[in-house]
């Protein structure tokens, strides 16, 4: 089964760049599997919210979780480092992905329950308190549990493959063999390490990293500024001018 899902996520990625000519959007998704009981998900109630779901919220006989990465391709990331918006190719990136996830998520519901078994799905975006603009399911943290990143001090998770994508993940209650032990992950942030980079701090158009804290809100206007000014393409409520020109950006620095 194990290799089924990777299987059904590779191969989703590619063909839905076919049938709808996007082939050069995304590179290979980066795959993590952890179990649903990974002591590690404690962490989620205080790094996230109180609120924040556990998987047995979600399915409550959750076994396991499969945590995804889709990375935006190179020509995509570089056309968002000028100006003061997003770029178009970035906002459409950003809204075939979010369509992506909830395929990619689909054909593992239909896997799943070819072989008898249930999924808890969660969609790649707009889960969140309207209010205090956090997550109630966090696909970022989860993907970090799972070992396939690190968080810059933009709050973004620095993958093998940079930080310039998408999470997405889901719940089954199938219990995997291969899962992702709760390791301590190695830290890729430049800042994190040394103190030698922020540039991701510095690119914010709006200031929302000031004195060492994360202006949620001024963030979150500037995505629906975004949001407005492209709402001819789709609802995209994005920014990533701190993601792109990174040393992070499409790679693990």
């Amino acid at each position: 089964m194990y290799n089924d899902i990777i299987e059904v996520i590779k191969s989703t990625v590619v063909n839905y760049g076919k049938n709808n000519k996007l082939n050069n959007m995304w590179k290979e998704p980066v795959i993590e599997l952890i179990s649903a009981q990974n002591r590690k998900l404690c962490i989620l109630k205080k790094a996230v919210s109180l609120d924040h779901f556990m998987p047995h919220d979600i399915l409550p006989d959750a076994k396991s979780i499969i945590s995804f990465f889709i990375p935006f391709d190179n020509r995509i990331v570089k056309s968002n480092i000028n100006g003061t918006k997003s770029s178009e190719e970035w906002v459409t990136a950003y809204i075939k992905t979010n369509d992506l996830i909830k395929r990619i998520n689909d054909d593992i519901e239909i896997l799943m329950d070819k072989n008898g078994y249930k999924t808890g799905k969660i969609p790649a975006t707009d889960n969140f308190d309207e209010e205090k603009l956090i997550s109630n399911w966090s696909h970022r943290h989860i993907a970090y549990i799972a070992g396939i990143g690190t968080f810059g001090i933009n709050n973004m998770l620095i993958t093998k493959n940079g930080c310039c994508g998408r999470f997405g993940s889901i719940i089954i209650n199938y219990r995997l063999e291969k899962y992702k032990e709760p390791v301590e992950i190695k830290e890729k942030c430049l800042n994190k390490l040394y103190g030698t980079c922020g540039i991701c701090q510095k690119k914010c158009m709006i200031q929302a990293y000031e004195n060492n804290s994360f202006n949620r809100k001024k963030c979150y206007d500037k995505c629906l500024e975004n949001s407005a000014y492209y709402k001819n393409i789709g609802y995209a409520d994005v920014c990533g001018k701190c993601l792109v020109g990174l040393p992070c950006s499409i790679r693990e620095p």
